[in-house]
């Protein structure tokens, strides 16, 4: 029976290639020097340091730009909140998505019994396995999945006949 799954993974090795251009760009930019502007990447979660707000959004702009130059999909970026450190010091923690949370696994999960498509989908940990008895029903599903699910980076992997 031919299957699919439907996963949020993003790929780590090009996130950390993208903050390490992003570090070696913040140390020679003019704007950037004698300033505590920072950025690192510990366990898919990326540490912003600046002296201020607008500060964190360049840095942000600057990986941004590096992530979508190697093919990493921005919307993988969970922002969290700006925080005051000791004296003038921001702080901001953006998480790297992966895996598929349970509210979005079960929606995918309902879109696919409400289509009336002949596939049956199963959450299987942080993804959802589609099955069904036609490649062309599954194709289907994808393209429905991809219409209707177009906040997360989703991609389908392990096809199997």
């Amino acid at each position: 029976m031919p299957t699919f799954d439907v996963v949020c993974e993003a790929n780590l090795v090009e996130v950390r290639n993208a903050v390490d251009n992003t570090i070696k760009e913040i140390g020679t930019r003019f704007d950037f020097k004698g300033t505590a502007a920072s950025i690192e990447l510990k366990d898919k979660e990326i540490t912003l340091i600046g002296d201020a707000e607008f500060q964190l959004g360049q840095i942000e702009d600057v990986l941004r730009n590096k992530l979508t130059k190697r093919s990493v999909d921005v919307r993988f970026l969970d922002r969290g909140d700006v925080q005051k450190m000791g004296g003038d010091k921001v702080k901001q923690v953006i998480k790297v998505r992966n895996g598929i949370e349970t509210e979005v696994s079960k929606k995918i999960q309902r879109l696919i019994k409400d289509s009336k498509l002949k596939v049956q989908a199963s959450i299987q940990g942080d993804a959802v396995r589609v099955s069904g008895a036609k490649r062309d029903d599954l194709q289907a599903a994808m393209a429905l999945i991809r219409k209707d699910i177009a906040d997360l980076p989703l991609s389908f992997n392990n096809f199997r006949d």
